[in-house]
């Protein structure tokens, strides 16, 4: 049972990214497809109610790839350099469009990696 609480933890652990590629592997390598879309909802930390959250003052920002817009090819290359992933995973998400490029970074970086990526006609938004 130990084995399945630590991979329990691994798969709540997992970035946007991460968990976009699980679903990509298990659907192509093992054809299984979550169901819902394969969200995967992540926990927030235990004891806070929302107003506490709200409370806090926001430091961590993720960079949100809306749409690659009309020439995906420099979008995709934007987003390899920004992230390290790989050219296919890069245009999963480019193609895939409402996902995570980056998460858990201070606002001066998000900024910056929503200018690299609007110089090449990229629809982002920073949360």
């Amino acid at each position: 049972m130990a084995d399945l609480n630590k991979l329990a933890e691994e798969i709540v652990g997992l970035t946007l990214l991460e968990a976009q590629e699980l679903k990509t592997i298990l659907k192509d390598k093992y054809g299984i497809e979550p169901a819902a879309g394969g969200a995967v909802m992540m926990a927030g930390p235990a004891g806070l109610g929302e107003g506490a959250q709200e409370e806090e003052e926001q430091t961590e920002f993720s960079v949100i790839l809306r749409a690659a817009g009309p020439q995906k090819v420099p979008a995709i290359k934007a987003v390899r350099e920004i992230t390290g992933l790989t050219l296919r995973e890069a245009k999963a998400l480019a193609d895939a469009g409402d996902r995570a490029v980056k998460e858990g970074i201070p606002m001066a970086e998000a900024e910056e990696i929503k200018a690299k990526l609007e110089a090449v006609g990229a629809e982002v938004e920073i949360k």
